[in-house]
């Protein structure tokens, strides 16, 4: 190709490029699905080990996902302490966010986790683009686990500081659920940073055969999403749809964010 013949092509392919630029057909298309980055924190007595099956749902659909477990619980249980509160919690995952250099976060909590997401929203707004509260805890500013849910230690034995929910079995295989320092339940949160209240997010809520909507939406939580003017979602489901609806709650996940 001559000099003359390839500058005119140069120029025809540059004024085509800057046309397709303006015109929009550079943009992602309908049929290419963003991909997130979801940092999922598990509930009261849980772990990272319980989200497995979400990673892979979400994984095979293209997205990245942590699943970090919180300090004294699952695989650290070793670690379990009196002198663990909310803020350690809020601290593990503020930690893996910053230490991974994750950005543009979809944070997600389940149960108690959206107690410890409220914390991290707080702490590190900028780094957040979305936040999923899965039949969760939406505690105001000054609020604890214990003000919004006083059967979780009413119902639960208290020895030494530990707190022994209903619902753990000890002749349960590992991994399964086990006992929470009382301080995580007990510390208030804090909700009030400005930026932290601007953020876009999404509430839940798992309806389980004998519940009713209206029974759902009249719980502190629901209402305080309502308030804040977040997105409200139901799943019929019982409390640990990452179990029983895996399928499901992958699907809802993936479009919370756009909605």
């Amino acid at each position: 190709m001559n000099v003359a013949l390839y500058l005119a092509v140069s120029s025809a392919l540059g004024v085509a490029s800057a046309f397709a630029d303006q015109s929009g057909d550079n943009v992602t298309t309908a049929s290419e699905k963003p991909h997130y980055t979801f940092v999922i924190v598990h509930g009261a007595s849980g772990g990272g080990w319980d989200w497995k099956m979400m990673d892979r749902l979400l994984t095979k659909r293209g997205h990245t996902v942590y699943r970090p477990t919180l300090t004294g619980l699952g695989e650290r249980m070793h670690l379990n302490s009196p002198e663990i509160d909310l803020t350690t919690h809020v601290t593990d995952i503020v930690n893996v966010i910053l230490f991974e250099d994750l950005h543009d976060v979809v944070l997600v909590g389940h149960s108690y986790g959206g107690m410890v997401i409220t914390g991290v929203m707080n702490r590190i707004p900028q780094r957040i683009s979305h936040a999923v509260f899965l039949d969760a805890a939406v505690p105001g500013d000054g609020e604890s686990a214990a003000d919004l849910w006083p059967w979780i230690i009413s119902d639960s034995r208290v020895v030494d500081g530990i707190v022994y929910f209903p619902w753990l079995d000890p002749t349960s295989p590992v991994p399964g659920d086990v006992p929470q320092s009382l301080g995580t339940l007990t510390e208030p949160v804090s909700f009030n940073n400005p930026e932290a209240l601007m953020l876009p997010a999404t509430f839940i809520a798992f309806i389980a055969s004998e519940q009713t909507v209206e029974a759902s939406a009249a719980e502190h939580s629901w209402q305080n999403a309502k308030a804040r003017g977040w997105s409200i979602h139901t799943l019929d489901s019982d409390h640990n749809a990452q179990r029983s609806h895996p399928e499901e709650l992958a699907a809802l996940l993936e479009a919370a964010p756009e909605r």
